[in-house]
């Protein structure tokens, strides 16, 4: 999916197209809002998610149920295989192609997501590709613990905007800003889109999103997440491969090791899901341009009010 740019008589029909995107902290309720959007609008989803561009490993990744693909079309999903890496350059390209094809259907293109550099780099263009590779600089990165390696990201940015327990981001942060120069912000290259992006948060209580995140975890456990991560480990899926590296395998990864126990693996999800809700919080309230919505009471009728005047 992620392959040549669409030609330029699909980037001509996106000209006028206004694109829903739904962002907001993880377990608010993203993924649900999206799809009952793309039903009353006719729409299809386009998902903002650095995991489930990977082929198999549902579970934590939060994938859209077999009922909800049957109804809606999903975009930019189960497509990769987990042993490899994919970038944010790659899903622009990727997302980009994906929104001009569902426009020249006459669909309502919808972004949903809960990467922030992905829907970043989606809406606005920037690009970090005109840093080249330091294979020197990797192969020291590598010997480092995740711990360190946060540390002297952070020295070096306080805010870089990066997922700290991804080790593939954060290695390629330190490479881009010890090449460049901080802030990483500043170094990414504006590239708009055609179309242009409506810009809905989706929020709640901290207090209800922890109790969100907590029950999640318990179902994930629940429904297999350890089976899963044994089964992608056996096919030859590295530990360290990005999607391993994220929330729910990282930890079940630690429970198949022995270093956590059955019962501590939900609360060491929810630990970590509790402090990437509040990154995620954060990267989005500095912008003006989002428009909040809470999420109790309905907020749909609002939301697509929202969506028509901005038409």
């Amino acid at each position: 999916m992620a392959g040549a740019d669409p030609p330029l008589s699909q980037e001509l029909l996106t000209k006028s197209v206004r694109v829903p995107v739904i962002v907001g902290p993880t377990a608010v309720g993203k993924s649900a809002l999206a799809f009952a959007l793309a039903l009353e609008t006719g729409g299809e989803i386009v998902v903002a998610d650095s995991r489930q561009v990977y082929e198999r490993l549902d579970i934590a990744t939060n994938k859209p149920s077999a009922e909800q693909r049957q109804r809606v079309r999903y975009h930019m999903i189960d497509f990769i295989d987990p042993a490899t890496t994919f970038n944010a350059a790659e899903y622009v390209e990727g997302a980009r192609a994906a929104i001009a094809d569902i426009a020249s259907r006459n669909r309502t293109p919808i972004v949903e997501g809960g990467t922030m550099l992905y829907v970043e780099a989606l809406c606005e263009g920037f690009s970090l590709a005109g840093v080249p590779p330091n294979p020197p600089l990797r192969a020291e990165l590598s010997n480092l613990s995740p711990s360190d390696l946060s540390a002297r990201l952070l020295a070096l940015d306080p805010d870089p905007g990066v997922d700290l327990r991804n080790p593939v981001r954060v290695i390629r942060a330190i490479e881009v800003l010890e090449t460049a120069g901080p802030p990483l912000r500043r170094l990414r290259r504006r590239t708009p889109p055609s179309w242009q992006a409506i810009r809905i948060g989706l929020v709640s209580d901290l207090e209800v999103i922890d109790r969100r995140i907590e029950e999640r975890s318990r179902e994930q456990v629940a429904r297999g997440l350890v089976a899963e991560t044994q089964a992608a480990l056996h096919a030859g899926v590295p530990a360290t491969a990005p999607v391993m590296t994220g929330i729910g395998y990282a930890e079940a990864i630690a429970y198949i090791r022995g270093e956590l126990t059955l019962e501590e693996l939900p609360i060491a999800m929810a630990r970590s899901n509790r402090r990437y809700a509040r990154r995620q919080l954060r990267w989005w309230r500095k912008d003006p341009r989002v428009r909040w919505f809470g999420i109790d009471p309905d907020p749909m009728p609002a939301i697509l009010n929202y969506v028509k005047e901005s038409g």
